[in-house]
């Protein structure tokens, strides 16, 4: 019996290898082959000369006037070239290794030819060579993604095999009210529509459709999560509120109305009957660690223990140190778990974590190992949550007994997508930042400028203050050319000639060693460190106040912010300067946005807007849905749409329709 489950190995031709090819570009089922759409058309109907502008893409048909001619150059390459006919013009036709063609050109015979026109030469450089059967029938060519190991007639080919045998068996997964309601063509319309459309109009028609979809599936899946959360109950934790009162006015400085704000969310979180699931967002420096600090406490003010998950080491020891300076008066028994404990203080730790002899726990994915239990886990906080995949975040939601989750992240997302992308959580942002902090002055600097920049940190490090000087590589490559850390701080360690306390930090070091290193650099034993983007999120020293990045045009605007915030972090004025020579008007225009904005939220949109989502955030990463037609930009307004539409139609939860709809796509969507 036939299912768009099964294994593309079931279509013909695909053995082994090509198996493993098809499975590298993320399609094994024939389901993965249907929804593997082409990221662009080639418009194949045949143009006239008159309309040809310089180095476009074009097809052209005309009369073989020459024998065609090969010959041999630097070896084994080769060029096959004939003079075409078209109407009283007389064209050169040149293909490039494709010898193999000589044998389908037959002079006086008419011959189609797509590729790049070449205005200056009067000729076509041949890309393909296509018989005048196939141009009446079919103007449009996809081009799919595709690797070394499989062409792009391969998958077409596949393709069409696939929708020929398997297309009475795809199923409609929208409401027949929202089809109507939008015209849309039926889904096994638009999918074979997607691969080989008829006409640009055609196209369009199934695109549309194919974005609501997206969406549609999306928006739903996400809707039904929160709707189950807010139906299924669970054990209130009832804690001191006194305490928690108290507590916030021993904090050694005032908190911010945001920062009120959400600790009051956290804590209605946790006194309510349903599970916490809440997204807390803040820009760099804006005192996230401070705010989960207070639903920390009243977590373990009603017996309950509390993991926090971070990704890094360095994160992990911050936190350990920033949390333990405000929770140890409390009472409140903390400890750092991470793949370097030594192995007797992990034995000691995770007996203690059962037993309920600790209170808190700081830690990297080492949480999750299976031998990690708690007595009686409350409270689950996972920073940085875009820094997980699924399953990591999963398994220590699993190991709790009340199943609260905060997750905390410094990237900010744009507004318009936060509720869209998060539908399924409650969401908090901290939008302002801590009293006294000044603005970073952000300016952007040529190479040839490093000299002064150089002097400038000098006498910032000579009042006292420190520095970091970033590169993004540790080496330098032979297949690029990216200043690296090791030679940039060959650069600085000659200019300043030892007068300056330097040191290196990368990702390659061993833990211990990177460790020493910031626990040296918070104390103010080093004044200068140069780094890779490891101390991008989470390091917080507030005597830091220049940063220095290089190569800046080769960063987002969302990393360049985050690297920004590792400085400004104290009282302190503080400065940093992009060393950049972009080459392209979209990187002078990043640098010039970085140096007017300081605002992490307009930053990711303008980011998102210049790269697009899976660019600017890491598609992957970041939580958001990976979409393959949809644009999160361009269809703001669509998902608007879709997020109105599903809440009308969850309304009412007992029509077949609703039943039938939810079975299909829990089946066959896996949210991000």
């Amino acid at each position: 019996m036939l299912s768009l489950q099964d294994s593309v190995r079931v279509l013909p031709g695909v053995g082994d290898k090509r198996l493993e090819a098809l499975k590298d570009l993320g399609i094994t089922t024939i389901n993965d082959l249907l929804f593997h759409f082409p990221f662009r058309y080639e418009d194949m109907s045949v143009r006239h000369l008159d309309e040809l502008i310089d180095q476009d893409k074009v097809t052209l048909k005309g009369v073989v006037l020459t024998t065609p001619v090969i010959s041999f150059y630097g070896g084994k390459k080769n060029r096959l070239s004939f003079k075409m006919a078209i109407d009283e013009h007389i064209i050169g036709v040149y293909f490039f290794n494709q010898h193999y063609l000589k044998s389908r050109i037959v002079q006086g015979e008419e011959v189609v030819v797509f590729g790049k026109w070449e205005e200056k030469k009067q000729a076509i450089l041949g890309m393909k060579l296509i018989t005048p059967e196939k141009n009446t029938s079919q103007t449009f060519d996809a081009v799919y993604h595709v690797n070394k190991s499989i062409k792009q007639q391969t998958i077409i080919q596949l393709v069409k095999y696939a929708l020929d045998e398997y297309e009475d068996l795809i199923m409609e997964t929208m409401p027949k009210t929202l089809l109507q309601k939008y015209n849309f063509i039926s889904l096994k319309q638009a999918i074979r529509a997607m691969h080989f459309p008829n006409s640009l109009q055609e196209h369009h028609i199934a695109k549309q459709r194919m974005i609501y979809q997206e969406l549609f599936e999306y928006q739903f899946k996400l809707s039904q999560l929160k709707k189950e959360r807010y139906t299924t109950e669970t054990m209130p934790i009832a804690y001191d509120n006194q305490r928690i009162k108290a507590f916030v006015k021993q904090i050694p400085f005032e908190l911010t109305n945001a920062q009120k704000r959400v600790s009051n969310d956290i804590c209605r979180d946790l006194l309510s009957p349903f599970a916490m699931n809440r997204l807390l967002q803040g820009d760099v420096g804006s005192g996230k660690t401070v705010v989960a600090s207070i639903g920390i406490l009243a977590a373990i003010d009603a017996g309950y223990q509390v993991a926090l998950m971070v990704p890094t080491e360095i994160l992990a020891q911050q936190h350990f140190q920033t949390l333990s300076a405000l929770l140890d008066k409390q009472g409140v028994r903390t400890v750092l778990l991470t793949s370097s404990t030594k192995l007797a203080d992990r034995k000691v730790y995770l007996q203690q974590l059962e037993q309920g002899d600790v209170d808190l726990v700081i830690g990297t994915h080492a949480l999750i190992q299976n031998d990690v239990y708690f007595k009686h886990l409350g409270l689950v906080i996972i920073d940085e949550q875009h820094r997980f995949g699924v399953m990591q975040r999963q398994l220590l939601k699993n190991k709790a007994s009340v199943n609260n989750v905060l997750y905390m992240t410094a990237t900010p997302i744009p507004r318009t997508l936060t509720m869209s992308m998060y539908g399924e959580m409650d969401v908090s942002i901290i939008d302002e930042l801590p009293k006294g902090r000044q603005v970073v002055q952000t300016k952007w600097a040529k190479v040839e400028s490093f000299d002064k920049v150089l002097d400038f940190t000098k006498k910032q490090i000579e009042q006292g203050r420190q520095a970091y000087f970033i590169a993004p590589l540790i080496e330098e490559s032979q297949e690029s050319d990216l200043q690296s850390a090791q030679a940039l701080y060959d650069t600085i360690q000659d200019y300043y000639q030892g007068t300056i306390t330097m040191a290196l930090l990368h990702g390659k070091m061993k833990v211990q060693e990177k460790e020493d290193i910031m626990n040296n650099f918070s104390a103010g034993n080093i004044q200068l460190l140069v780094s890779t983007t490891v101390i991008e999120v989470g390091v917080n020293v507030p005597n830091a106040t220049v940063m220095i990045i290089h190569d800046a045009e080769r960063f987002g605007l969302a990393q360049l912010h985050q690297l920004r915030g590792r400085v400004g972090r104290g009282s302190y004025q503080s400065y940093c300067v992009l060393i950049a020579s972009p080459k392209t008007q979209q990187g002078k225009e990043r640098m010039k946005i970085m140096c007017e904005s300081n605002d992490g939220f307009y930053l990711s949109q303008k980011d998102l807007e210049m790269r697009g989502g899976g660019d600017a955030f890491g598609a992957k990463q970041s939580g958001m849905p990976l979409l393959k037609c949809a644009d999160l930009i361009r269809d703001v307004n669509v998902w608007q749409q879709v997020i109105e539409d599903v809440r009308l139609f969850l309304k009412d939860d007992t029509n077949k329709e609703y039943l039938l709809l939810k079975e299909r796509l829990f089946d066959k969507m896996e949210l991000v």
